[in-house]
């Protein structure tokens, strides 16, 4: 396992983190992968309120299951965003009654999504209120926060200077948060990527296509070798439902070095293969084509089509999209069935896309039953 400094916390942070949204199963499993994690290096372990009992789970194991010392271990839970300083001060002293400690390593504002939850944040008496009083008693020793919003919100949020660490989406398939990841590394804020394996492409289940592309490597490796590689990142969030799940993300848990040539050429055949098999067609994330009157999310409908289309990555096409219009602020956007044609979008496109018919190719793809976060 390698370490990285979690930017100015100037904690030493393990290459990965463990996640605790999915180990949920029983009790029991929830201590074994817990001390599986510990024994095999991971020194950060992060929950959240909104994750059912997983603090409750999180506390227990840590009373009594971990022979590790507690100064040892970097914890970190999550709470949302709210203008109510008093709600904040009861969920901080409710996190800490569940996981029993006298103090959090890290306390993150879950899910600044928007504008209005930045708002709540810069509040003069909203949630930081109580968070800095948390901070000079000692009972929280860093503050960060998570986002699932779009750039400009993120880059504003960090532009606060309210923030020691960043909690983000960014994998090789998804790298429209790189000025993100670019200003937080300037600023000298830690940066934990969230889900590069599930939300980074559901690569534990890759399509054929995809695996072949990738060869000698497993697309879980090349994407975790791809974050591992940028020394801006600190450390990569893996969420097991199992101890087993956390074989193959810790493989690589001590390859940080500099992709190699073989690497590299991966990386290039996955180009090569995205230009190929798309042409004319292929959508190049430069979200020129926003705002939609529809509020149709159209560079994330068209990422989606651009993987299923030229990696055979329908799955994942499927199981992203149909969360469109049914998980709130967490992933924003109506479908691509929404497009009235009415060509706000075609002059403000470089490439000259014709925009509805890839929406609506894209909801004849991808779309099927509804589907929601596993926590709201």
């Amino acid at each position: 396992m390698r370490y990285r400094r979690f930017g100015k916390t100037n904690l030493m942070l393990s290459v990965f983190s463990l996640g605790t949204m999915r180990c949920l199963a029983n009790e029991a499993e929830y201590a074994q992968t817990l001390q599986q994690a510990v024994a095999q290096g991971i020194n950060h372990l992060e929950t959240a309120r909104g994750y059912g009992k997983s603090e409750e789970y999180l506390g227990q194991a840590l009373k009594a299951e971990l022979s590790v010392p507690r100064e040892q271990l970097h914890i970190t839970t999550k709470l949302p965003p709210t203008p109510d300083a008093d709600q904040m001060r009861q969920w901080i002293d409710h996190s800490l009654e569940r996981l029993q400690l006298d103090y959090l390593d890290g306390l993150a504002i879950h899910g600044i999504n928007t504008w209005e939850h930045l708002a709540w944040v810069k509040e003069e008496r909203g949630c930081m209120e109580a968070i800095t009083e948390a901070v000079a008693d000692g009972r929280v020793r860093h503050v960060g926060f998570s986002t699932h919003a779009t750039l400009d919100i993120i880059l504003a949020a960090i532009e606060t200077d309210l923030f020691e660490f960043v909690n983000l989406h960014y994998y090789y398939f998804f790298q429209r948060h790189d000025p993100a990841v670019e200003r937080a590394h300037e600023k000298d804020m830690g940066i934990f990527i969230i889900s590069p394996a599930d939300k980074g492409g559901q690569l534990y289940t890759p399509p054929e296509t995809l695996k072949q592309l990738c060869h000698p490597f497993s697309p879980l490796e090349l994407n975790y070798r791809f974050l591992l590689s940028d020394r801006r990142i600190t450390t990569l969030s893996v969420g097991p439902a199992n101890p087993e799940e956390l074989r193959d993300p810790l493989k690589v848990a001590d390859h940080d070095a500099p992709l190699s040539d073989s690497e590299i050429e991966a990386f290039q055949r996955l180009e090569a293969q995205l230009e190929d098999a798309l042409g004319t067609d292929k959508c190049s994330q430069c979200y020129q084509c926003l705002p939609c009157p529809e509020k149709i999310n159209i560079p994330e409908v068209l990422r989606l089509r651009n993987l299923a289309v030229a990696y055979e990555m329908t799955d994942f096409g499927q199981y992203r999209y149909r969360m469109f219009e049914n998980a709130g602020h967490w992933f924003p956007g109506a479908k691509g069935n929404r497009c009235t044609d009415c060509g706000d979008c075609l002059p403000r496109c470089p490439e000259n896309l014709d925009i509805p018919a890839l929406l609506r190719d894209t909801h004849q793809r991808l779309n099927g039953s509804p589907r929601r976060r596993l926590w709201g």
